[in-house]
C-alpha cells in the first residue's frame, strides 16, 4: 500500500528537479496509469453500456411490438372469419325460420280449407236430410188428408177401387225410382 501512495507522491513531486513533473519510472507509474485508464474507461463505459442496454431494450420492445402486431392481425383475420360465419348462420337461421313459418302457414291454410270443405259438405248433407224429412211429412200428411177426404165422400165399393188404383200408382212410382 505504501508503494501505491509513494507512486502518487512520485507523480506529483520530482525530487531531482524540485518541482512538479512526470515520473518516468514505468514500474512505479504503471499501476497509477492503469488505474486512471480503468477509471476513465469505467466512467465513460457506463454510458456506452447503458446505451447498449437501452438499445437492446428498444430492440426487444420492437420485436415484441412486431409480434404483437402480427398476433393482432391474425386475431383480426380470425374475428372477420368468425363474424362472416356468424352472419351466414344468422342468415341461414332466418331463412330457415321463414321457411318453417311459410310451411306452417301453408299447412294451416290447407287444414282450414279442408275443415271448411268438410263443414260445407256436412251442411249440405244435413240440408238434404232435412228436405227429405219435410217431403216425407208433407207427403204423409197429404196422403192422410186425401184418404180422409176420400173416406168421407166415398162408399165402400168406390173406396176399394180408389185404394186399389192408388196402390197401383204407388207401385208404378216405386218401380220407376228403383
Amino acid at each position: 500500500m505504501k508503494n501505491v501512495t509513494d507512486s502518487f507522491v512520485l507523480l506529483g513531486y520530482s525530487p531531482a528537479a524540485g518541482s512538479f513533473g512526470f515520473n518516468t519510472d514505468i514500474f512505479a507509474t504503471n499501476p497509477i496509469n492503469l488505474s486512471v485508464v480503468l477509471g476513465i474507461l469505467i466512467f465513460f463505459g457506463k454510458g456506452v453500456y447503458r446505451k447498449q442496454r437501452i438499445l437492446s431494450t428498444i430492440r426487444n420492445s420492437e420485436e415484441l411490438r412486431g409480434g404483437a402486431i402480427e398476433q393482432l392481425e391474425k386475431a383480426r383475420a380470425h374475428l372477420g372469419k368468425v363474424e362472416t360465419e356468424a352472419d351466414e348462420y344468422r342468415v341461414n337461421g332466418y331463412s330457415e325460420i321463414e321457411r318453417a313459418k311459410l310451411t306452417l302457414i301453408n299447412s294451416t291454410s290447407k287444414n282450414l280449407e279442408q275443415l271448411e270443405n268438410s263443414k260445407n259438405q256436412t251442411i249440405q248433407f244435413e240440408q238434404q236430410r232435412a228436405i227429405n224429412q219435410v217431403r216425407q211429412r208433407v207427403f204423409q200428411q197429404a196422403l192422410q188428408g186425401a184418404l180422409g177426404t176420400l173416406n168421407s165422400c166415398l162408399n165402400s165399393e168406390l173406396h176399394l177401387r180408389t185404394v186399389s188404383a192408388n196402390i197401383g200408382m204407388l207401385r208404378a212410382m216405386k218401380e220407376k225410382t228403383n
